[in-house]
C-alpha cells in the first residue's frame, strides 16, 4: 500500500526570513492524521534567507539529520562543534539527554534544506555529532546510503533501525528496491518526477509505503529523492 502525502497538503509557515513546509505536525501546525510515520517524526522543507537563522535553542531525545538542497548552513552547538554544511554533505546530531545549538545561513543567498527528526532507539543517549561529505561517494544514477544504525558505507550513524538513502536518477532510469516483510518505507521527493510502483510523485511529495515487498522506481524526469527503510 502506498499512501501519498502531496506537497500542497503539507503544513506551512511563513516567518518572512523563513518559509517552511511540514510533512508531519510541527510547531503551530497540527493534524492528528499526520503526526509521524514509524520512527519518522519530522520532515521539514525550509527556505532560509541569507544572513538569517535559528538562534540557540534546545533539543533532547531525537536524531536530527540535515540535508542541504541548495546553499549552506552554519551550525554551532553546546558540544563545541562549529561547522558549515553545504550541498553534498549530511549532518547528524543526536540530541540524546539534551543539548543546544544554533543554525544560520552564512551567505547572502537563500538556503534550501530538509531537516529530518527520527525517534532514537532509547532515551537519554549521550549527545553526538557527525558531518560527512558524500560528493565523492554519491551514486550519480542510483541510491547512496547516507545514514544507518551501523555506519556502513561511509554513512552517518543514527541510533535507530533506519537506513536513509539519497537517490539520484536520470530521466528514464529505473531502479528496484526490495523490502523484507517486516520493513516499511517512506520516499520524500526533492526534485523532479518519480513513479513508485506506478504511483507518480513530484517535488515536495512524500509516500508512506507499507506491505510492499518490492519498489519499482522509474524517473519520468531527472530526479532527486530520499528513501527511508524503516522498521
Amino acid at each position: 500500500m502506498i499512501t501519498l502525502r502531496k506537497s500542497a497538503d503539507r503544513g506551512s509557515a511563513d516567518h518572512g526570513w523563513l518559509k517552511s513546509r511540514h510533512t508531519f505536525s510541527f510547531a503551530s501546525y497540527f493534524d492528528p492524521r499526520q503526526v509521524k510515520f514509524r520512527s519518522l517524526r519530522v520532515i521539514n522543507e525550509d527556505w532560509i534567507q541569507g544572513g538569517e537563522g535559528f538562534g540557540t535553542h534546545p533539543h533532547e531525545n531525537m536524531e536530527i539529520i540535515t540535508y542541504i538542497i541548495e546553499g549552506a548552513l552554519e551550525h554551532r552547538d553546546s558540544m563545541g562543534n562549529g561547522t558549515v554544511i553545504r550541498r553534498g554533505e549530511i549532518q547528524r546530531m543526536s540530541a540524546g539527554k539534551g543539548l543546544a545549538h544554533s543554525e544560520f545561513n552564512p551567505t547572502d543567498r537563500e538556503t534550501h534544506l530538509l531537516q529530518i527528526w527520527i525517534y532514537p532507539e532509547r532515551a537519554d543517549l549521550e549527545p553526538g555529532y557527525e558531518q560527512r561529505d558524500f560528493s565523492r561517494h554519491h551514486n550519480p544514477d542510483g541510491l547512496t546510503l547516507l545514514a544507518s544504525q551501523t555506519g556502513d558505507r561511509h554513512s552517518v550513524v543514527v541510533h535507530q533501525d533506519v537506513k536513509l538513502y539519497g537517490g539520484l536518477l536520470a530521466q528514464g532510469s529505473t531502479l528496484t528496491y526490495a523490502l523484507p516483510r517486516d520493513r516499511h518505507a517512506w520516499i520524500q521527493m526533492v526534485l523532479g518526477t518519480l513513479s513508485v510502483n506506478g504511483v507518480p510523485l513530484e517535488a515536495g511529495d512524500g509516500a508512506a509505503i507499507e506491505d510492499e515487498r518490492s519498489l519499482a522506481l522509474v524517473a519520468a524526469s531527472p530526479c532527486e529523492f530520499l528513501l527511508f527503510d524503516l522498521a
